[in-house]
């Protein structure tokens, strides 16, 4: 199965992530299909950047999202101005 998650990057005590679509059986740093955003917990706004389409087109395509993936794509479309 295709998941949508996290991939931890950065140094220690300084936590940076890659949202990421993987392979499930793939390790959490491992090998991923396509790097559709950043999120950097440590900066209160904007810490967050995701390619919404690509995000929908894996959806769509059957790729599950985490937990937290889930909250964080919530918050960031919750967040972008109505057109």
């Amino acid at each position: 199965m295709v998941v949508i998650r996290l991939a931890r990057a950065g140094t220690k005590k300084k936590p940076f992530y890659r949202v990421v679509v993987a392979d499930q059986r793939n390790p959490r740093d491992g090998r991923f299909i396509e790097q559709v955003g950043t999120y950097d917990p440590r900066v209160a706004a904007n810490g967050l950047s995701l390619q919404l389409p690509r995000v929908d087109h894996w959806v769509a395509q059957g790729a599950q999202a985490s937990e937290t993936v889930g909250q964080l794509v919530s918050r960031f479309r919750a967040a972008q101005p109505k057109a």
